[in-house]
């Protein structure tokens, strides 16, 4: 009884004498007030609208970001009947530099910035960044600007309240707010890459907020509002913001260099699920797998191989693959990284040395006519040298068919083996080889080049 009753006082305090609900919640005035100045209304000259869409694939569902751009009906802000409202932005430097996202500014003749007191300047592209889809701008004013604070996204927690200015479907310095849903959101380019860890948000974000700051409570900028999930176009409850520790990292390169340098690893890494975990030896799902390792690359020049395990970079946990290109990402190119993986269930300390990243090539795939059957359900055919080359492998075989008892796999036709339970495939009769060996009713890795991306699968020998 005792508890009891203390619970239901406890309970009144919340409540007001008339049964209403009184939850204190944060005042936001005075932070709009201070900050509102220092954001703008970005359009641009001569640039052909467009939406772009990146996808990635889930449960058989394809799941889709949509950019921010403004829609046809979006207000003009200059004279220039060519002039369209596209984003906002928001003033870092008192001389005029102003950060937004690449995809409201992209392929732009001409970009205008337009100022709370609805003055206009025309702003000059200083670079941009499509992996990050960041753009730093800069406007010759005559008067110092208002500037905005800078935070530090590391230090945001789930949960933090945040708000966001901007100018949906250009109506300028809208105010939204909400809460911090998760960090560390992947969100995979139309590349398939993935340097930016994404805050994501349950802020009301709307076509036209692209490039607008995102605050916390102190007034202090931790994220640059980019994309939304959803299935029209437009807000459903969630929203992604660019860190601002990675927006400030990439200004910094565009200011001085025009462009942003990376570092590289060169591997191609996929997620470990339960299967992939056994069959590896793990006692649980975690870190990056590699699939295949670039040849020349700074993970092949100091001793990385397919099949490991990435667990650690510089001392930083691993859990989820994704977490790797952010990582490596921010490393300068010439400095030294410390990995741990696990190779064959034993744990290994291994030191790289950082390169810079360069740009991906795309290679595709034929087929030979030569075909065999292995025990594995999988009828196979050699490749020529041509068409390793093409796949930019030394060895592996191609499926032309895949039976009944192989389908659970995932393996699919068209699908290139190179290896098997961490042995190199190079023909049919390897295939076959190392197939034999294999005990029934057990899980194996299987690796597998897919659309140009290579790819771990966990095998089960059939009974």
């Amino acid at each position: 009884m005792r508890k009891l009753f203390s619970a239901v006082i406890g309970l009144s305090v919340l409540f007001s004498f008339n049964g209403v609900l009184a939850v204190e919640l944060p005042d936001f005035t005075q932070l709009v007030e201070a900050n509102s100045k220092a954001v703008v209304n970005i359009s641009t000259v001569g640039k052909q609208q467009s939406q772009r869409n990146s996808s990635r694939r889930g449960d058989d569902r394809l799941e889709e970001f949509f950019r921010f751009f403004g829609p046809p009906g979006s207000f003009k802000r200059s004279p220039n009947p060519q002039a369209r409202s596209l984003g906002s932005g928001f003033i870092i430097s008192k001389d005029g530099y102003i950060l937004t996202n690449n995809h409201v500014v992209e392929n732009a003749s001409q970009i205008i910035v337009r100022f709370s007191d609805r003055s206009e300047l025309e702003a000059k592209l200083i670079g941009a960044d499509p992996r990050s889809d960041l753009a730093l701008l800069k406007v010759d004013s005559q008067v110092d600007l208002p500037t905005l604070k800078i935070g530090r996204s590391e230090n945001l927690k789930v949960g933090e309240w945040v708000l966001a200015i901007g100018s949906p479907f250009g109506f300028d310095y809208s105010v939204t707010a909400g809460i911090v849903s998760a960090k560390g959101r992947s969100l995979p380019t139309e590349k398939n890459e993935n340097y930016v860890p994404y805050i994501q948000t349950d802020v009301a974000i709307n076509p036209g907020n692209s490039g607008g700051p995102l605050f916390n409570l102190k007034g202090e900028v931790v994220g640059i509002n980019a994309q939304i999930y959803s299935n029209s176009g437009g807000f459903m409850g969630v929203s992604f913001a660019i860190p601002i520790d990675v927006a400030i990292e990439v200004s910094d390169q565009l200011k001085v260099d025009g462009r942003v340098s990376r570092g590289w690893l060169g591997v191609m890494i996929q997620e470990i699920n339960k299967d992939l975990a056994e069959s590896f030896g793990l006692e649980r799902p975690q870190g990056a797998l590699v699939a295949k390792v670039v040849e020349g690359s700074p993970a092949s020049k100091d001793g990385i191989l397919e099949g490991d395990v990435i667990i650690q970079f510089n001392d930083k946990s691993i859990e989820r693959s994704s977490e790797l290109p952010h990582f490596v990402g921010r490393v300068r190119p010439g400095e030294d990284a410390r990995l741990t993986i696990m190779r064959g269930g034993r744990e290994m300390s291994l030191n790289i040395t950082i390169e810079e990243l360069p740009e991906a090539g795309q290679r595709k795939v034929l087929v030979d006519n030569k075909a065999k059957t292995d025990r594995l359900g999988l009828v196979v055919q050699e490749l020529t040298s041509e068409q390793l080359n093409r796949l930019g492998i030394k060895e592996g075989v191609v499926v032309v068919e895949v039976k009944a008892n192989a389908i659970q796999s995932g393996i699919r036709e068209g699908d290139v083996i190179t290896r098997l339970n961490n042995l190199p495939v190079k023909t049919p009769d390897s295939l076959d080889k190392i197939a034999t060996n294999l005990t029934q009713g057990r899980t194996y890795p299987i690796l597998v080049i897919r659309n140009q991306t290579p790819v771990f699968l966990a095998l089960r020998v059939p009974d």
